[in-house]
């Protein structure tokens, strides 16, 4: 577990980050007299979560490589996020829909109906809480990865390990 305390510590900076903006998009409306607009403002998240993973990946390149962090050990460090972010991420959902934003679901159903974007049907089987425990848990890992792969190529050392040193 110690090995893994820069990914875990954060994972849960990535959780709090998350619920933060929940919490943020509430207060403007988004989840209420904007909802119009939360589908194009809740992607600027997308910057946040990058930005999570620059400061993880430089973390861990800091304190746990002294400084020196070759692409493979940041991807591998970042994945590790991933997971954790993936394992926490049903209990942000729950927290979003129980604590933070209870109305979200029944606003927008209501709005997706009565804007003629979807039947009542059709938006409750899209907009509840299973559903989004069930996106969000395998969309996290998936971007992750992604998002693993590129920060790692930018926060790697520009001088390579020796490679005696790459494989302990």
């Amino acid at each position: 577990m110690q090995k893994f305390k820069t990914e875990l510590k954060w994972g849960l900076i990535f959780l709090v980050a998350i619920l933060t903006w929940s919490l943020m998009e509430r207060l403007v409306g988004l989840h209420s007299t904007l909802i119009d607009k939360h589908a194009t403002y809740s992607n600027l998240f997308s910057i946040v979560a990058v930005a999570v993973y620059v400061f993880a990946l430089k973390d861990k390149k800091a304190g746990d490589f002294n400084g020196q962090m070759t692409w493979k050990e940041g991807f591998i460090s970042g994945v590790i996020i991933s997971v954790v972010i993936a394992v926490l991420t049903p209990f942000g959902q729950l927290v979003i829909a129980y604590v933070i934003s209870p109305e979200y679901f029944s606003n927008a159903i209501k709005y997706g109906v009565e804007h003629g974007l979807t039947t009542q049907t059709e938006a409750e089987a899209y907009f509840n809480l299973k559903n989004y425990i069930i996106q969000s848990t395998l969309f996290a890992p998936v971007m992750g990865i992604v998002t693993s792969a590129v920060v790692a190529f930018f926060v790697k050392s520009k001088k390579a390990k020796p490679a005696s040193e790459e494989s302990s």
